[in-house]
C-alpha cells in the first residue's frame, strides 16, 4: 500500500459484539423458520391436519416475507426509523409468533401465526443491510459472511436440538423452547444495538425514492443475480435429500451425512471468502474487482452442479461436482449483499436489500415447483441439475456485466457522507 494512504480503521469490540449478535439472530431466524417442518410428523396427526394443509402452513410464511420486502414495506422502515428499535420489534414479533405457536391447536390460528413469523423475520436482511451499510468497506465481506454462515447452520443445529426435544417432550415443547430461550438474546441487543440517527433523506419523497432506485441499473443486476443464486440453494435444500436417497441409493443416514457435509462446506466457505476479500481491500485492491470477482466466479462454479445431468447417479465423480458446486456458491454468498450495502449507501440500504431479498425469494417458490414437476414428469431430477446450474451460470452474467462500480450511488436526495466516514456504533 502507498505510504500516503491511510491505514484501515480496525473494526471496535463494539462493533464485533454487534455483529456477533446479529449472526446469532439469523441462526435463530432460520432455526424459527425450519421449526414447523421438524414438528410436522407429530403435529399432523395430533392436530388432524392434512398433507394439503400442511402445504398451506409451510407456504404461509413466504407469503408475508417475501412480499413485505418486495413491495418495500420492510426496506421504509429499516431506512425511516433507528434502525436497532426497528430490527428489536421485528425480533420480538418473530419469536412472539414462535412461542404462541406451542400453544395453538387450529390450523387457521397456526396458519396465522406462520404469517406474523414471515412478517417479523421480513426486516431482519433490510436492518442487516442497513447496518452494514456503515461499516468500513475493509470489513464488510466477512461481516456479510459470518451472516450467511448462520443462515447455513441454523437449519442444523435447529434439526438436532428439535429431535431431542420432541423425542422427550413432544412437539409444543420445541416452540416453547425456541420462542423462550429466543428472548435471551433481547437484553444484549438493548446494549450494543446502533444509535444511528433517524433517517429523512429517502424518506422526504417516498415513491420517488422507489423510483429512483428502480432506474439504476445495478440495482437491477443485483435482484436478477440474487434471483439466481437463491434458486441454487433452494433446488438443494428441497430436492437434494430425494436425489441422494433415489437416484443414487443413498442409506437414509448416509444421505444425511453427505447433505450436512454439502451445507457445511458453503458456510466455511463463504467465511473463508469473506475474510479474502476483506484482506485484499484492505491492502488496497479495488473494491469492484474484488467483490464482483468472487461473486460471479462463486456462480460459475455453483452452475458446475449442472454436470449432474450426464453423471451417473451415486458416482464419485457427480459427489465430487456437488461439493465443489457448493463451495463456489459460498464465495458467492459472501460477498453479495457487502455489494449491494455499497452500492444503495446508508440512506437506501433497507429499501434496496428489502426489494432485493423480496425478488430473490420469490425463486424458493419456482425453482423447488418446478423441480417437483420434472420429478414427476420423468422420473429422475437429473434435468432439474441441469436447469439450475444454467440458472447458477445466468446469475453469475448478472453480477458481472449488469452492475457496474461498486461504489455508492448519488440519490439525488441523500446526504453527502459516504458510508465509510460513518460507525455504526
Amino acid at each position: 500500500m502507498p505510504a500516503d494512504v491511510a491505514q484501515p480503521k480496525p473494526i471496535s469490540k463494539r462493533e464485533w459484539a454487534l455483529v456477533a449478535l446479529l449472526v446469532l439472530s439469523v441462526l435463530i431466524n432460520y432455526v424459527d423458520r425450519q421449526n414447523l417442518a421438524m414438528a410436522a410428523p407429530l403435529l399432523e396427526p395430533q392436530l388432524r391436519i392434512s398433507a394439503a394443509q400442511m402445504g398451506a402452513l409451510f407456504a404461509a410464511f413466504s407469503w408475508t416475507y417475501a412480499l413485505l420486502q418486495l413491495f418495500g414495506v420492510s426496506g421504509y422502515l429499516a431506512d425511516r426509523f433507528p434502525v436497532g428499535w426497528v430490527f428489536l420489534c421485528g425480533y420480538l414479533l418473530w419469536t412472539g409468533a414462535t412461542l404462541a405457536t406451542g400453544m395453538l391447536s387450529t390450523f387457521g390460528a397456526i396458519f396465522a401465526a406462520r404469517l406474523l413469523l414471515g412478517a417479523g423475520e421480513s426486516i431482519a436482511y433490510p436492518c442487516y443491510s442497513r447496518v452494514f451499510a456503515e461499516l468500513p468497506q475493509h470489513h464488510r465481506g466477512r461481516a456479510n459472511a459470518f451472516i450467511d454462515a448462520g443462515t447455513k447452520l441454523g437449519p442444523s443445529a435447529g434439526a438436532l436440538l428439535g429431535g431431542v426435544l420432541m423425542v422427550h417432550y413432544g412437539w409444543r415443547a420445541l416452540f416453547f423452547a425456541l420462542g423462550a430461550g429466543g428472548l435471551l438474546w433481547v437484553l444484549p441487543w438493548l446494549i450494543v444495538m446502533p444509535r444511528q440517527r433517524v433517517q429523512t433523506e429517502a424518506i422526504a419523497a417516498p415513491a420517488r425514492a422507489t423510483a429512483e432506485l428502480l432506474s439504476v441499473a445495478s440495482a437491477w443486476g443485483t435482484f436478477l443475480g440474487h434471483f439466481c443464486g437463491n434458486y441454487f440453494f433452494y433446488f438443494l435444500i428441497a430436492w437434494l435429500p430425494t436425489y441422494l436417497v433415489h437416484e443414487a441409493k443413498l442409506s437414509i443416514l448416509t444421505m444425511s451425512k453427505l447433505a450436512s457435509g454439502a451445507f457445511f462446506l458453503i458456510a466455511i466457505s463463504t467465511v473463508t471468502s469473506g475474510w479474502l476479500s476483506d484482506a485484499l481491500i484492505a491492502r488496497g485492491h479495488s473494491a469492484t474487482r474484488v467483490r464482483k470477482t468472487i461473486v460471479s466466479a462463486g456462480l460459475v462454479a455453483a452452475s458446475l452442479v449442472g454436470f449432474i445431468f450426464i453423471l451417473p447417479g451415486g458416482s464419485q465423480m457427480s459427489y465430487a461436482v456437488l461439493l465443489l458446486a457448493c463451495a463456489g456458491f459460498g464465495g458467492y454468498t459472501s460477498n453479495h449483499w457487502a455489494i449491494s450495502q455499497t452500492l444503495a449507501g446508508p440512506s437506501m440500504a433497507g429499501r434496496w436489500t428489502g426489494m432485493q431479498n423480496g425478488i430473490a425469494n420469490l425463486s424458493g417458490i419456482i425453482g423447488p415447483w418446478l423441480a417437483g414437476a420434472i420429478i414427476q414428469r420423468s422420473g429422475s431430477l437429473r434435468l432439474a441439475f441441469l436447469i439450475t446450474g444454467i440458472v447458477a451460470l445466468a446469475g453469475a452474467a448478472c453480477w458481472a456485466f449488469l452492475v457496474g462500480r461498486v461504489e455508492p450511488v448519488q440519490w439525488s436526495f441523500a446526504a453527502t457522507a459516504l458510508p465509510d466516514e460513518r460507525s455504526i456504533a
